[in-house]
């Protein structure tokens, strides 16, 4: 008995650390007035629900999900976002993003998906704000097709 008590206060240990640790990631994104590359990566594959082995940028540049000129550390791009989210959310786009898959034509899908409001432009840094909002966007719009 004290054996099975002993395993579940590890497990419970254990997942609030987990969950401290996202809680904390996500205040350092809500924070920032431009994200990186691997912030957005992490973030948008941790929603999407993509289990990446290893680091998230690393998966998402493997699978070509951000543009080939993203570092780690750079700001990361509206039109780079936009590739990752689509990318990540497996989401459908028109003639042009499905024949040629690039951060410019994933930016045109998703203003067309009206998931980017407002002024907005493809080269500008993506603050932490703008980057829960897509991908809350997102997310609203897969439940409703559900």
């Amino acid at each position: 008995m004290k054996k099975y008590f002993f395993l579940f206060a590890l497990c419970v240990i254990f997942a609030l650390r987990l969950f401290a640790q996202t809680a904390a990631e996500l205040e350092t994104i809500l924070s920032a007035d431009a994200v990186t590359y691997k912030q957005a990566a992490s973030l948008v594959l941790q929603a999407a629900e993509v289990a990446a082995s290893g680091s998230a940028f690393d998966y998402a540049m493997e699978k070509n999900w951000l543009p080939a000129t993203a570092t780690q550390d750079a700001e990361a791009k509206l039109d780079g976002v936009s590739l990752l989210v689509m990318q990540a959310f497996n989401m459908k786009g028109g003639a042009f993003y499905t024949l040629i898959r690039t951060p410019h034509y994933a930016y045109r899908e998703l203003l067309y998906q009206n998931i980017i409001q407002g002024r907005a432009d493809s080269d500008m840094a993506v603050s932490g704000d703008l980057l829960l909002f897509i991908v809350n966007r997102v997310l609203e719009r897969n439940e409703g097709e559900l």
